[in-house]
């Protein structure tokens, strides 16, 4: 009975295998196996050489993907600090005003990343809406604060928070109300709540989030070039450049597998590190 049940679980499971293998697979095994051919080709036919990954570590691309790595770390960080208490509120506090501020901050994703980060550049240049207003009422203006490395971080803030914020609010949910309140019978701070019950039970929406933020961060093109300008070169827009512009698909290939690579090493480590069953409650 068992054999006969997995078996129709291995069919029943062979069409979304197909699609995923046909979706996600197989362009990454293109993208790897371009990565390997010599530089300025288009076809997979010629004899690899891996000159591609010779020149990004001998043309400083390295730079690239350690901006966009410690930038994406920051942005996560920062993230998690902001949505702890919101999403805290989400869980535990807010009760029916949950469902006003989960369609306010899912309506943000209706508009295009592009037009809501081009807002911000108009708000924010020189004799922009801050500027200019502040500069009719003052009769003196300022620097605009783009084109920099802490507005890209901004912009990823912005762009990202549903990411954290949902996943973490999730996990909230999860710690019972119980456990802190016995917690604060029993003398318990309210650090040593959010140290030894808070964090440890919300952990598989800590995780969740930071790692949904971090990887999608980590590839992020529109905030560098938008509100960035040329301050900062990431990964994402030197592979968008040697794919178009240099016209030398094995270098963007090498690039974009170079991430590929740090970014699954990164989700696989933290994964392999926490112990899912027994955040979930699955194992005494």
């Amino acid at each position: 009975m068992q054999q006969r049940e997995r078996r129709l679980g291995l069919l029943y499971a062979a069409p979304l295998s197909l699609f995923l293998l046909l979706t996600f697979l197989a362009p990454i095994l293109l993208v790897a196996g371009f990565s390997t051919m010599p530089e300025k080709v288009f076809s997979l036919t010629q004899m690899p050489d891996f000159s591609a990954y010779r020149t990004v570590l001998e043309q400083g691309y390295w730079k690239s993907v350690a901006w966009s790595l410690f930038m994406a770390l920051l942005a996560t960080l920062i993230l998690l600090v902001i949505c702890w208490p919101l999403a805290y509120g989400m869980a535990k506090v807010f009760k029916r005003f949950t469902l006003v501020l989960t369609i306010g901050v899912v309506m943000t994703l209706f508009v295009s990343e592009n037009i809501r980060l081009f807002g911000w550049v108009l708000t924010l240049m020189k004799g922009g809406l801050i500027e200019g207003y502040w500069r009719y009422w003052t009769g003196q203006g300022f620097d605009a604060p783009l084109y920099n490395g802490p507005i890209i971080v901004f912009g990823l803030v912005y762009v990202y928070l549903p990411f954290m914020l949902f996943p973490l609010a999730q996990g909230i949910s999860m710690v019972p109300d119980d456990a802190r309140q016995a917690a604060y019978d029993l003398g318990a701070s309210r650090w040593q709540i959010l140290k030894e019950i808070d964090l440890p039970l919300a952990m598989p929406g800590i995780m969740v989030g930071s790692l949904l933020t971090f990887v999608l961060a980590a590839g992020a093109m529109a905030e560098s070039k938008l509100l960035g300008g040329r301050a900062i070169i990431t990964i994402a827009d030197e592979v968008q450049t040697a794919f178009t512009y240099g016209q030398n698909w094995p270098l963007g290939s090498a690039l974009a597998m170079v991430l590929i690579a740090i970014i699954g090493t990164v989700a696989i480590w933290a994964i392999s590190k926490a112990d899912l069953d027994a955040m979930m409650g699955r194992k005494s």
